[in-house]
């Protein structure tokens, strides 16, 4: 199951990307939001995250850049979000960062480009290489001292 959330900025790539999750046949479940009437992307982005992360799959969430919803995603603990552009930081995303969130922006990527990111992103294994699992325990046990 992969979870999906956006913004009003993200609506229309979110449905662009629903159509290609179809095709193929990816199971997913939209958690909104269902227009382009303006919307807080925290109120969408945090459900479809918390949600992915406690069933141990992965979220997809679209914004105007897909920034600001990575910043919130990276909130949620166990989260561990990315904010690809090209086929190298997708898969830089995946083999080095194990990255179960996926930012993608509805202003700053076609919809070619970002479907092209989509597919590599969900055919991209994390590399279990110990260098990587080293840093992501170190990253996954930190905490602030505030």
């Amino acid at each position: 199951m992969i979870y999906l959330a956006s913004d009003h900025a993200g609506f229309k790539l979110k449905e662009e990307i629903k159509q290609l999750l179809e095709s193929l046949k990816e199971e997913f479940l939209d958690m909104g939001t269902n227009s382009e009437e303006a919307v807080d992307y925290p109120d969408f982005i945090f459900p479809a995250v918390e949600k992915a992360i406690a069933e141990g799959t992965r979220a997809i969430v679209f914004g105007g850049t897909g920034m600001g919803e990575c910043v919130a995603a990276n909130k949620v603990k166990g989260a561990i979000a990315a904010t690809p552009f090209d086929e190298f930081t997708t898969v830089m995303s995946r083999e080095h960062n194990d990255s179960n969130v996926l930012c993608l922006g509805g202003r700053s990527l076609t919809v070619e480009n970002a479907k092209s990111i989509v597919e590599l992103w969900l055919g991209t294994p994390f590399s279990e290489e110990e260098r990587h699992v080293r840093r992501l325990e170190k990253i996954t046990k930190y905490e602030s001292s505030e």
